[in-house]
């Protein structure tokens, strides 16, 4: 289980603690499954905000990691026991 730190925006966050894959490090999460809005698109905002009020500071599972992407763990997330993408449908 990894603590979510901070939302950085709607589909990126931090975890502790770190996460260990292939001989990296990291503590930057890119959950897999749905692709939020940019920071110049619409929906931006909301994407975000909707991330931070569902996991910010609470746990999450990380699992079947698939690459490392600008730094991030591409991996499924899961909440409460349900995939993080389920959460959001308007983003697949």
């Amino acid at each position: 289980m990894f603590k979510v730190q901070n939302v950085i925006d709607g589909d990126t966050f931090t975890v502790s603690p770190r996460w260990e894959w292939e001989n990296e490090t990291g503590d930057t999460v890119r959950p897999n499954g749905y692709d939020a809005p940019e920071k110049d698109e619409a929906g931006y905002e909301a994407a975000t905000n909707k991330l931070k009020d569902l996991i910010q500071g609470k746990e999450v599972e990380l699992r079947n990691a698939i690459k490392l992407t600008y730094g991030r763990l591409l991996c499924d997330v899961y909440f409460n026991g349900k995939n993080l993408k389920d959460y959001f449908p308007e983003y697949q």
